[in-house]
C-alpha cells in the first residue's frame, strides 16, 4: 500500500521506489556513505562480521544500534583495542570510536535507516506533500503535520451522524501553549462535538511512539561538558565546583533541543536570604480550642520571606509537625515559590482540631490550623477577601493597598545563564494541507458564554465541600464557608 498514493498522484515506478528508500531506508550498509562494507574492512572487521552488521542495521530505528557487542562479539571489540570497560559502558558509542563524525553517521543513518518522512525526497513534488501529512512531525528533519484544528473539523463532519461521542485523539505538537488548548476546546464545542480528547507530544516521561531518540541527545550535551570542563567532566557532581556545575549546566541547556528540559533547567535559582534584622508579625488565634501563634518574618520590600508556627504544648507531635511544616514552606517562599501558589493549595485543608477561630477579626470559621493559616496569610500578603468570614474595615482595606506589593511573587536572584535560546514557546502552525471546511465555526452568543462560565463557576465551587450535617447532600462553598443546596443549611456562618 506505501506505492498505492504515489501511483495514483502518477509517478512512475523507479521514482516512487526513490521517494520509499528515502523515508524508510535501503536497509543495507551496501551503498550507504561513510559507513559501508569497504569503510569497516578498512577498520578491521571481516566479512562475517560485516555480514552481521548489515542484518542487523537492516531491522535497527537508528543504524548506531546494530553497532555494539551483542552484534559482532566482544572477540571482534577486542581485536579492534577496546577494553571490556570500554563496550560494557552504557555510553559507549562503537561508531564514534570508529572514528566516524557526527555528520557521517546521519547520512548513512539516513541511507539505510531512512529519514522517515517524504520532505525533501527526491522527485516528489511540493503540491502532494499534504497528501502525506501525518499528526506529528515526522523524523528528524520533518516539518509539517496535521493541525490541531483539522482533526476537530473531521469529527465535526462526522459528528452529526452518530448518536454518541467520537473516540478520536488530538495530537498537538510538543510546542503546543495552553492558549492552543483552550483554541482547540473552544473550536470543539462551537462545532458540536459531544468530546475532545487532546494529546499533547512528549508530555509523558515516556510514550508508545516517539521518532526521536536519546542517544544523540545525551551525545551533544556531553560532548557540550566535555568542551567547557575538559578533563573534569568525568568526575561526579559532588566533586565539582559550584562554577564548573553552572557551567555545565549552561551547556547542556544551549545544546539541548527537549523544549520541557530547558524550561526547568532555566529555572535554577539561588536561595534569597532573609535580612538578619528583619519586619514582621505575630498573630494569636484559636482554632477550634487550639491557641496558635504564626510569625513572619519579611524581606526589605514587605514580601513575606518565613512563616513560624507555635503550639501552646512544648513537645507535642503536632507542633514537631508544625515546626517542619514552617521551615518547608519558609525555605520554598526564598527560593521563589509564589505565596499565592502556597494560599490556593492548602486554604480549605481538613483536619482536626478544627471550627470556630477566635482571636482574628475577619477568620470566624476554618476546616484546620493549615486552613487558618493560609487563610490569614492570603489576606495580609496577597489582600485576598474570598477566603475570610468578615469583611475588612476601611483602615484595613487603607493599610491592604498600601501593601500592594506583596501580591506579586518573591523576587529571586535568579542564576545568570549567559548565551540561553530559551525564546518562548511558539504557538502551534497553521494547518498545512487542509481543504476549507463545509462549515465555518460559529462565534458563541454572549448568552452561551455566560452559561459556560457559570457552569464552570458552579462545579469550581464543590471544591472539597463536606456532605450536609442535616441531610447528607453535598455543600457548595458560599464565601468562605458551605451551604447546602438542598435544605439550606449553613455551616460555619450565620
Amino acid at each position: 500500500m506505501r506505492w498505492l498514493n504515489l501511483k495514483n498522484l502518477g509517478y512512475t515506478l523507479e521514482e516512487t521506489d526513490a521517494i520509499i528508500k528515502y523515508a524508510i531506508g535501503h536497509a543495507t550498509l551496501t551503498g550507504a556513505p561513510f559507513i559501508n562494507p569497504e569503510s569497516l574492512a578498512f577498520r578491521g572487521f571481516t566479512a562475517d562480521e560485516i555480514a552481521k552488521l548489515d542484518k542487523a542495521a537492516s531491522g535497527a530505528f537508528e543504524i548506531g544500534f546494530a553497532f555494539n557487542q551483542w552484534t559482532v562479539g566482544e572477540e571482534c571489540l577486542q581485536r579492534l583495542g577496546f577494553t571490556a570497560e570500554e563496550y560494557n559502558s552504557p555510553k559507549f558509542n562503537l561508531l564514534r570510536k570508529l572514528g566516524f563524525t557526527k555528520a557521517e553517521i546521519e547520512a548513512a543513518n539516513n541511507y539505510v535507516c531512512g529519514t522517515m518522512t517524504v520532505e525533501g525526497a527526491p522527485l516528489l513534488k511540493e503540491e502532494h506533500l499534504a497528501v502525506f501529512d501525518c499528526a506529528n512531525k515526522c523524523g528528524n528533519i520533518g516539518e509539517r503535520y496535521i493541525a490541531a484544528t483539522g482533526h476537530i473539523r473531521m469529527m465535526a463532519a462526522a459528528q452529526p451522524f452518530l448518536s454518541g461521542a467520537i473516540s478520536k485523539t488530538i495530537n498537538l505538537p510538543n510546542e503546543a501553549t495552553v492558549d492552543n488548548i483552550k483554541e482547540c476546546y473552544h473550536l470543539s464545542w462551537s462545532m458540536g462535538l459531544k468530546a475532545n480528547a487532546l494529546y499533547r507530544d512528549g508530555c509523558k516521561l515516556s510514550q508508545p511512539l516517539s521518532n526521536k531518540s536519546d542517544v544523540k541527545e545525551e551525545e551533544e550535551m556531553q560532548e557540550a561538558v566535555e568542551a567547557v570542563l575538559g578533563d573534569a567532566a568525568n568526575k561526579p557532581v559532588g566533586e565539582l565546583t559550584p562554577e564548573q556545575v553552572l557551567d555545565a549546566a549552561t551547556a547542556i541547556l544551549n545544546r539541548s533541543s527537549d523544549t520541557e528540559f530547558k524550561r526547568k533547567l532555566a529555572r535554577i535559582v539561588e536561595r534569597k536570604q532573609l535580612p538578619g534584622k528583619r519586619g514582621g508579625f505575630t498573630q494569636k488565634a484559636s482554632v477550634g480550642g487550639q491557641t496558635i501563634f504564626v510569625r513572619t518574618g519579611e524581606y526589605e520590600d514587605g514580601t513575606l520571606g518565613e512563616i513560624f508556627v507555635d503550639l501552646h504544648k512544648e513537645g507535642a507531635t503536632l507542633r514537631s509537625l508544625m515546626n517542619c511544616f514552617s521551615i518547608a514552606v519558609s525555605l520554598g517562599l526564598q527560593y521563589g515559590v509564589p505565596l499565592e501558589e502556597y494560599v490556593d493549595k492548602f486554604t480549605f485543608t481538613r483536619f482536626e482540631p478544627a471550627g470556630m477561630v477566635t482571636g482574628h477579626d475577619n477568620i470566624k470559621n476554618a476546616t484546620s490550623i493549615i486552613d487558618y493559616m493560609f487563610r490569614m496569610l492570603g489576606f495580609e500578603y496577597l489582600g485576598r477577601e474570598d477566603f475570610i468570614q468578615v469583611p475588612p474595615s476601611e483602615v484595613q482595606r487603607q493599610n491592604l493597598a498600601v501593601n500592594q506589593k506583596h501580591a506579586a511573587p518573591n523576587q529571586v536572584q535568579s542564576v545568570a545563564i549567559p548565551a540561553v535560546t530559551t525564546a518562548p514557546v511558539a504557538a502551534a502552525p497553521a494547518p498545512i494541507g487542509f481543504m476549507k471546511p463545509a462549515v465555518e465555526p460559529v462565534a458563541p452568543t454572549p448568552e452561551a458564554t455566560a452559561a459556560v462560565d457559570q457552569t464552570q463557576a458552579y462545579l469550581k465551587s464543590f471544591g472539597d465541600s463536606p456532605a450536609c450535617p442535616s441531610c447528607g447532600s453535598l455543600t457548595i462553598r458560599s464565601g468562605a464557608c458551605y451551604k447546602c443546596m438542598n435544605c439550606g443549611t449553613q455551616t460555619g456562618c450565620s
